[in-house]
């Protein structure tokens, strides 16, 4: 059966409307594999876990032609965990927009990525997934969605230009998941090999969160390109997260190589958080590398090394199902293998 009459039939167990969609796709992702995780202090931990390489999810997504040159549609995303075969409390937690179509751009609404965590994970060669990204070097809050939002994207024939504006409500801004009010844009260029993109954003706090007292305002900054010479991709991105009481400065230069059916990806993630309240700073690195066997277009397998380091009184781990983070200034490594397919 065809994906679209899956989808048809899907959505039609919850509402009779489906069949006025010009176009309706369901698609996802299963990544599931075996991780082993040391830390400095704690005993090894060997388990089963998911997204080593890309993000479990089930993806509805479908356009209608309104005519005119206007088009309506939705997109609707739901993280799950395939080696337990459990969904997360929130069901489309990953996004869940309607959007409006025209040849002046995109105008789209509901809960979605934010313009900011973009450069953070188009220009990570692990995209933003597994023991290798760059989010875990993290020592501020990164964020990656925002509920209640109002967005913006330009349209796609501006000769390489792209971009987007986002404004979120802080209606429900209760945990890390929904903290709080959101306003960021993001502007980049791409043409062949090429491409650079400058974000900016502000994120206001109705929780505390962390580093993150009630109230404060977080303004994040960061600047993310790649060039595809064929042989080798080289990509990164610098970022810039303050607030009142602290400054923290990352930066992912990393890359990937094609070898045949098979590619590496090599990353080294930095991230200094100066503290001006003490005038002291904590630090962060690590290092990782994938080898990924693609067995065809939608099926890889993957093996994934990482080594992070602590410094001072930092106890960041890599992630993985342990309690039990490094000792102060300590080390977490780990290890893991698994299958992604496309679907």
């Amino acid at each position: 059966m065809k994906k679209s009459l899956l989808a048809l039939a899907v959505l039609g167990a919850f509402a009779g409307a489906a069949s006025a969609q010009s176009s309706v796709t369901l698609y996802g992702t299963l990544d599931v594999g075996g991780k082993y995780i040391k830390n400095d202090g704690s005993a090894r931990r060997v388990s089963e876990g998911t997204d080593g390489i890309a993000s479990s999810e089930v993806r509805l997504s479908g356009v209608e032609d309104l005519g005119g040159g206007l088009k309506a549609g939705f997109n609707i995303r739901s993280g799950f965990n395939p080696d337990t075969g459990t969904t997360n409390a929130q069901f489309w937690n990953r996004r869940s927009t309607v959007s409006l179509f025209s040849n002046g751009g995109e105008l789209r609404l509901g809960r979605d990525y934010k313009p900011d965590f973009w450069n953070q994970a188009i220009f990570d060669a692990f995209g933003a997934n597994g023991l290798g990204a760059a989010l875990n070097v993290a020592q501020a809050y990164p964020g990656t969605r925002s509920s209640n939002s109002i967005g913006y994207f330009l349209p796609s024939n501006l000769g390489g230009f792209y971009g987007q504006g986002m404004v979120a409500a802080s209606e429900g801004g209760t945990n890390a998941d929904r903290p709080g009010r959101y306003i960021g844009a993001r502007l980049g260029f791409a043409a062949g090999p090429f491409d650079v993109a400058f974000s900016a954003a502000t994120q206001r706090y109705d929780v505390a969160l962390g580093l993150n007292a009630k109230g404060d305002s977080q303004k994040t900054y960061n600047i993310g390109g790649s060039y595809d010479f064929g042989f080798l991709k080289l990509q990164g991105f610098y970022e810039r997260d303050s607030l009142a009481h602290f400054k923290e400065d990352r930066f992912s230069p990393n890359a990937i190589i094609p070898m045949g059916q098979g590619e590496v990806h090599l990353g080294y993630n930095y991230s200094k958080l100066r503290i001006d309240a003490t005038g002291k700073s904590t630090k962060v690195d690590m290092f990782a590398a994938t080898y990924q066997y693609n067995l065809s277009k939608r099926t890889a397998m993957y093996g994934t090394a990482a080594m992070l380091k602590n410094s001072d009184a930092t106890r960041l781990s890599l992630p993985g199902s342990i309690t039990d983070t490094p000792t102060a200034g300590g080390k977490s490594t780990g290890f893991e293998l698994g299958v992604r397919h496309f679907f």
